[in-house]
């Protein structure tokens, strides 16, 4: 995992509209929150009206929110950036969504699997890296973003994320053929 502390790695990507999406986009805001997702995994489905919501929430509390999917669109065609213009309609995302081809923005972040969360603060230092919540497809447990938000919560406060930081799980990151990074773990 990317260790507390890292800056944001920087990044410039094309949104679902065509428009190049910056991390200096987003100067200003007293928390960013960064979102690797995709459209095809079970898990992201799961959470995704929930990570909507909860964006929209404190997206009212002037943090910024962005998402990227860095999916192989070859082996994962509806990870495609049209299929993700279609998602991000038919979700109601009010975020950009942005896509990874090369994968070096996923990869710079150490981010594995879909869905994966960081909070970074006004310094743009991460301060969270893990799930939304306990909740997983077939738990039982309804999707809040409780681990997100507390975290966007204490950053917002001045105060140090929970220390108690619980890894995403969710499919892994689908990388192109010899992409794989050192770290990707395998299911």
């Amino acid at each position: 995992m990317l260790p507390l502390g890292t800056p944001a790695p920087d990044f410039a990507l094309p949104d679902t509209d065509g428009k190049t999406v910056r991390l200096a986009d987003f100067a200003g805001a007293p928390a960013l929150v960064v979102a690797f997702i995709c459209n095809h995994c079970p898990y992201v489905k799961h959470v995704r009206h929930a990570f909507r919501d909860l964006a929209e929430e404190l997206q009212g509390q002037g943090v910024a929110v962005v998402a990227i999917s860095a999916n192989d669109v070859t082996s994962h065609p509806d990870d495609s950036p049209e299929k993700m213009a279609e998602e991000k309609a038919s979700v109601g995302y009010t975020f950009p969504y942005l896509y990874d081809e090369s994968q070096a923005v996923a990869k710079a972040y150490r981010a594995a699997c879909t869905p994966d969360f960081y909070v970074f603060d006004r310094d743009r230092r991460l301060a969270y890296r893990g799930q939304l919540d306990d909740s997983r497809p077939g738990n039982d447990i309804p999707p809040s973003g409780k681990d997100l938000r507390a975290a966007v919560a204490a950053v917002l406060a001045g105060r140090p994320a929970p220390a108690e930081q619980k890894p995403s799980i969710g499919c892994n990151i689908k990388w192109k053929p010899g992409q794989e990074p050192d770290y990707a773990g395998g299911a």
